[in-house]
């Protein structure tokens, strides 16, 4: 490691500890020439990740973004915050493990929708809504009944509703539902 101070190129770790909550490790060298002693700092290195929006554009993986959405879609439902930043970084890591840098929206809604629907089926709900662009009360009465009925035959659960017209294609995308959103008293039946 180069000094900072004379540039000579050798120098001794004099400490090493973890940092940054592990993500990193924090180094106090000492130049070997001119005995300056400065701090390093050794990070994995993260190629950067590029999200394809629906309408063609192009921009960085922004986790806080992501986080504002789930943080919309989760209000009053108890999920906490470090909740809600484990999932990120859940998916933050499994989109670093691709060998595909681009990365379309849907993928990412639904690995978000994949672990949503294990831990809230309110925020589940609420994230789709958002995520398949539903229109209006019809979508989610639509898309209530379209759980009713797969869940009786049981099938997977597909959050988009039926209509050809409607602007909620989902490429035929069907997610598996929690066995409580189900329940009739989700479904507004009663027992």
């Amino acid at each position: 490691m180069q000094c900072p101070v004379c540039h000579y190129t050798n120098s001794r770790v004099l400490e090493s500890r973890s940092a940054e909550s592990g993500k990193s490790i924090r180094r106090r060298r000492e130049c070997l020439q001119c005995q300056h002693r400065f701090t390093t700092y050794e990070r994995i290195e993260f190629v950067p990740i590029t999200v394809m929006k629906r309408d063609g554009k192009r921009e960085s993986f922004d986790r806080s973004k992501l986080l504002r959405g789930m943080v919309r879609a989760c209000e009053k439902t108890g999920l906490s915050a470090s909740d809600l930043e484990s999932i990120i970084d859940e998916i933050e890591a499994e989109l670093q493990q691709r060998s595909q840098r681009e990365i379309p929206t849907q993928e990412i809604g639904e690995l978000v929708l994949q672990r949503l629907k294990s831990l809230s089926e309110v925020a589940y709900v609420r994230f789709a809504s958002v995520y398949r662009q539903f229109q209006g009360i019809r979508d989610f009465a639509e898309a209530l009944n379209h759980f009713q009925r797969d869940c009786e035959n049981g099938k997977a659960v597909e959050l988009a509703p039926n209509s050809e017209d409607s602007a909620s294609s989902c490429e035929d995308s069907a997610i598996e539902a929690p066995p409580s959103l189900c329940s009739a008293s989700l479904l507004g039946s009663q027992h």
